[in-house]
Order: structure tokens, then sequence, then C-alpha cells
């Protein structure tokens, strides 16, 4: 038996686990307060897989669930305590050496509020709006050269 390469991410009220398996069978996962065992068969070989992990943070075994795909298992572990960030997916702090943060899906949202997202949104809608040519100093810039052009071909020459 061997574990599984995985990838996990947190969010506000859950932790995400995805086991990179393919083709598994016998997927079995088992959720408690303070762990979480995951298993499974792999590929045409038929490796064994089994991940047990001390969990950093308590969770609600009954809200939790997983949904297996042909290239993978995604678990979500829903956190006793909602708001709370986990630093870390396992309880003690040396490096599990099939584990990794999913930087994908990775989010920091302690310090944000809904408030400091819509404004962080506006911010970011503004700024992608704005492209080199479309600056508004800009185009009021040119908008008054060419008037100023347009203004010079209307005048009668003197000569």
């Amino acid at each position: 038996m061997q574990p599984a390469t995985a990838k996990w991410y947190d969010r506000r009220d859950s932790v995400f686990v995805e086991f990179c398996v393919e083709d598994s069978k016998d997927v079995q996962v088992h959720f408690d307060k303070t762990k979480f065992v995951f298993s499974c068969v792999s590929g045409t070989d038929n490796i064994k897989h089994h991940n047990p992990v001390e969990l950093f943070g308590e969770i609600d075994p009954k809200d939790s669930k997983h949904r297996r795909t042909d290239r993978s298992v995604l678990c979500c572990l829903r956190k006793a305590e909602a708001g709370k960030s986990w630093p870390r997916l396992a309880k003690d702090k040396a490096k599990c050496n099939w584990l990794s943060v999913d930087f994908n899906n990775w989010k920091d949202w302690e310090d944000d509020s809904d408030e400091d997202l819509s404004s962080f949104d506006k911010f970011s809608e503004m700024m992608n709006s704005m492209g080199g040519d479309d600056l508004p100093d800009l185009d009021g810039a040119d908008d008054e050269h060419d008037s100023a052009d347009s203004d010079n071909e209307k005048m009668p020459d003197l000569e």
C-alpha cells in the first residue's frame, strides 16, 4: 500500500482535498471529527492507496462528502468552525511528501469581508476596462486635437 498523491485548499466553511488517482475503484472515505481516511485501488496495476490524515481542525463528518471522477477523488471536509483558517491540512507540522497545496484554487479569504470583495471586484473591473488607447484622459485629448484639426480645415486660406 502507498499513499495517493493529493492537493488541498482552504475555504471559509470547508477544506478540499483532491486525490489524484486515475481509474479508481473501491473508493472508501471515512470521515471522523478529527481525522479522515481515504483508500482506493487504482490503475490497471491495481495499486492500493491508503491515506490516513489527522486533521489540523475539526470537521463535521455528516456534512463532509466525496466525489469520484475518472481522474481523481475530491473530498469536501465541512469545517466544524466556519471562518477559521487552516494553515495546513494535517495536525502534525511535518511535511507529507504526498500532499501539496492546490495554488490554482487557493484563496486568501481570512481578511476579506463582503464589502472588501465588492470594492476589489469594482476596482478589478475598472482596471480591466482600461486599455492602452481607452484611457479617459487620452480620449479627451484626442477629441480636442481632432476638433482643432477639423476647425483648421474649415477655415479659409488667408492668401
